[in-house]
């Protein structure tokens, strides 16, 4: 499957002057504050978050042009909802932090008798995977999640192999004023339900250092983003 350049879209995410320098998000929670919260939610995740967000999740497994024996990791794989979508002939490792939503997806995989996939309790702003690891970086509703985007977004990147992809799928802040405004005012509160509703993408582009090579929107509303990036050979 090969990647396009979806030049409206990108065009809107080219970092403005003070991109390197602007507040990612109103929000800011520490690490033990995310587990804690998805620790909560995990046994309704699959009713609140589940419906709401597959169509996304099919659309997007669709783009990220998996090969038969790739080896593809997802950062943030939760109850495990989007483990079971992948291919059969590839080989998933998914990591989350939280332990009971690792309970969750182990009792789905062996429902759905996924013998690619395996499971991991890990922080994914420190990932204990040896450099260039993976053909294929997934996160799927994550980047809005952890503390430290950045940091996360760079252990992705560093896992990838050369000439791998690094993806993620995020509800990014709104273009228009009066959106970002009540993201921003909301965001504080949307934190203890697991995510920052405010997060600016072109800031997180910028302080990442990224330029991806899609920006593609997906889901119903089309108001998430699935960003793909490629390591450098």
């Amino acid at each position: 499957m090969s990647l396009q350049l979806q030049e409206p879209e990108s065009k809107k995410a080219v970092a403005p002057p003070d991109a390197a320098t602007r507040t990612l998000s109103v929000a800011s929670v520490e690490t033990d504050f995310v587990e804690e919260v998805y620790e909560k939610i995990a046994s309704v995740y699959d009713f609140t978050f589940g419906p709401t967000l597959h169509a996304g999740r099919l659309e997007s497994i669709g783009r990220l042009g998996i090969s038969p024996g790739d080896r593809v990791l997802e950062v943030g794989v939760g109850t495990g909802i989007n483990a079971v979508l992948y291919p059969r002939d590839c080989h998933v490792t998914g990591i989350d932090l939280s332990a009971s939503m690792l309970e969750k997806a182990e009792r789905r995989i062996a429902r759905r008798r996924r013998t690619n996939v395996r499971l991991l309790q890990m922080d994914a702003e420190a990932l204990t995977f040896p450099d260039d690891s993976f053909d294929v970086v997934y996160a799927p509703y994550t980047i809005s999640v952890v503390s430290d985007p950045i940091r996360t977004v760079h252990e992705m990147r560093r896992v990838c192999r050369p000439g791998g992809r690094f993806v993620f799928l995020n509800h990014f802040m709104s273009r228009s004023r009066l959106g970002a405004k009540i993201e921003r005012w909301i965001s504080p509160v949307t934190v203890h339900l697991g995510f920052k509703a405010d997060l600016d993408l072109p800031a997180f582009l910028a302080q990442a250092g990224l330029e991806p090579v899609s920006i593609e929107k997906v889901n119903i509303p089309r108001i998430w983003s699935l960003v793909t990036c490629i390591k450098d050979a």
